[in-house]
């Protein structure tokens, strides 16, 4: 996956050099992207980054190694599931409004789909948490988000003092594990960059020019606060239980930094401290929320399914789905003008360097937890994680590939 990295000895990968930037495209062209990586990216919201990077990055060329980075900054900073706001802002950047739509489409109707299924026959189907090929699909998000930050590094952090800055934001990170860390190294490697890197030249790249303009950007944030205090006074007054979803989800999906995982206890308070979902549905839906490719957001639409009010199966599961990734759309549109508005400024191209150092330290971090503390466990899990970063790195494997070699290896060693 996202390759060229290494040294000279790796003479065949492709060079790190940002390629010329491709034309925009088609909501359709998006749409067909996005539901493949919708249908294999597996490995939670970490690897999806890596998945991003490969396929919009390293084989399509839509994105600079820069301007990605900008993207995963601007998701990074906002409430909301990062990766998944990466992709609706990647599909804009490609084409516009009804790119972004179809990017969120493509990649999160499979697991959406697959999630409402389960919703129905949740009973029959049981625990899938603990399954061999499960853990090996967590083994193949080792390698894609090894690569990742491999590549991102050489190409974000290729000083010392960028390096610095990167390892840094990694250690903060590790060692102040609250939902805020990320937002504020991301504020202070700004600050940093702002205070070191003024002199040095612009990227020739500007292919983040907004597509969003600022009237629309300021319209979006108007209507995500008037939605975020609004909602639960409407609820209050009125005697509606779909109102009622609405106004969790919403706020569910409006007030969580730091991805899918860490918004399951706020949902968990949303859904069965009031009786709508049982613990046992909650937990056995968790577990096979892991077991499916694209956002862990999509486990809403589980839980709209399940409910014991109406509306609930797959009216409450495309309800509750909607409500929690309504306020990503909001942010993204709001705040991709500002972004734009800034990136062309000499002092914030010094900040943006420190902030592009801090992204690949956070998927450092991350690459050590929780993608490898839950997937290396003994020595077997290591060789198939090296066999992955290989076929990845120097065989240039699709990851989709990947990702089934490594669950059935992991199934394989189980056997043996």
């Amino acid at each position: 996956m996202l390759r060229h990295y290494w040294s000279n000895n790796c003479r065949n990968l492709p060079s790190m050099t940002t390629p010329t930037i491709e034309a925009r495209g088609s909501p359709l062209e998006v749409l067909l992207v996005a539901l493949r990586l919708g249908l294999t990216s597996f490995g939670g919201p970490v690897a999806h980054l890596g998945y991003f990077h490969n396929e919009y990055v390293v084989r399509r060329r839509w994105l600079s190694e820069e301007a990605y980075s900008e993207v995963v900054a601007i998701a990074q900073a906002l409430p909301g599931p990062a990766s998944s706001q990466t992709g609706i802002a990647v599909g804009m950047l490609r084409a516009g409004y009804l790119g972004g739509l179809m990017a969120w489409i493509g990649f999160t109707l499979p697991s959406a789909l697959a999630l409402i299924a389960f919703g129905y026959g949740v009973n029959e189907i049981g625990d899938v948490s603990e399954a061999d090929w499960l853990h090996g699909l967590k083994i193949a998000a080792v390698a894609i988000v090894a690569v990742a930050v491999w590549s991102m590094a050489r190409s974000l952090a290729p000083d010392r003092v960028r390096a610095t800055i990167a390892i840094a934001a990694a250690l903060v990170v590790l060692s102040w594990e609250t939902a805020f860390a990320q937002v504020v190294v991301i504020a202070i490697a700004g600050v940093i960059g702002w205070r070191l890197f003024r002199d040095l030249p612009p990227p020739a790249d500007a292919s983040l020019a907004s597509p969003v303009g600022r009237n629309a950007g300021v319209f979006a944030l108007a209507v995500f606060f008037i939605l975020l205090a609004g909602l639960p006074l409407l609820a209050a007054a009125a005697d509606s239980h779909p109102l009622d979803v609405v106004d969790s989800f919403y706020r569910s999906g409006s007030l969580v930094f730091g991805g899918g995982h860490v918004v399951l206890p706020l949902l968990e308070r949303e859904v069965v401290a009031p009786g709508w979902v049982s613990q046992d549905d909650f937990l056995a839906g968790y577990g096979a929320a892991q077991a499916v490719p694209g956002p862990l957001f999509t486990f809403s639409a589980y839980l709209g399914t399940v409910m014991g009010p109406e509306p609930n199966g797959a009216p409450g599961g495309f309800l509750a789905l909607g409500a929690i990734f309504l306020p990503s759309f909001l942010l993204i549109i709001g705040g991709m003008p500002l972004w734009g508005l800034l990136r062309s400024k000499p002092a914030f191209q010094a900040s943006l360097r420190g902030v592009n150092a801090a992204v690949v330290g956070l998927l450092l971090a991350a690459l050590y937890t929780p993608v490898w503390t839950s997937a290396i466990l003994e020595a077997s899990d290591f060789a198939i994680g090296m066999a992955c970063f290989g076929l990845l790195a120097f065989w240039k494997a699709p990851p989709w590939a990947v990702v089934v070699f490594a669950a059935v290896a992991a199934e394989a060693v189980s056997a043996l």
